[in-house]
């Protein structure tokens, strides 16, 4: 196993722990991630994305992972990821494909790709079914997403 597959390991198997403290130390500062969901992320919003999720879930998450490749520059993971949706409480099963890319044997890219209408209609049920593919609503849960990590940040900062 490559030192930069080991980084990965440590990253699910954190995640699957519900342990975004461990996650985060496998980012470099500079870190920038990117999702269907929350667009571009960069630095510190990562881990407080993490930090988030795993606190909205409850410990009612459960990460699975597999097919994970590295060399000494770039990585793929596939998880899975199945949680109650905070917002509707609705069962969520999504499948992500994960790409990474690393340098000084931390992770400094990380683009998170999944069926965002799939991940809609199981979050949002007939709406999600009906306008989950189009662009208007895909930019209105990135805006949702957006909001809740920016409230996130606000509440810990004020703690």
């Amino acid at each position: 196993m490559t030192s930069n597959e080991q980084i990965l390991v440590k990253f699910y198997t954190a995640f699957a722990n519900a342990d975004a403290a461990t996650m985060c130390e496998c980012y470099s500062p500079i870190i920038q991630f990117r999702d269907p969901a929350f667009g571009l992320l960069k630095g510190d919003d990562v881990c407080q994305m993490w930090k988030m999720l795993i606190e909205k879930s409850k410990g009612n998450i459960k990460i699975e992972f597999s097919n994970l490749k590295a060399d000494d520059y770039l990585g793929s993971a596939q998880w899975i990821a199945r949680y109650n949706f905070s917002k509707t409480n609705r069962k969520l099963v999504n499948i992500i494909q994960s790409q990474f890319q690393f340098k000084d044997g931390l992770i400094i890219k990380q683009t998170d790709e999944f069926d965002i209408w799939k991940w809609s209609k199981q979050a949002f049920g007939t709406t999600g079914y009906l306008l989950g593919w189009t662009g208007f609503f895909q930019k209105k849960i990135q805006q949702q997403a957006l909001s809740s990590l920016k409230k996130y940040k606000e509440t810990k900062n004020a703690n």
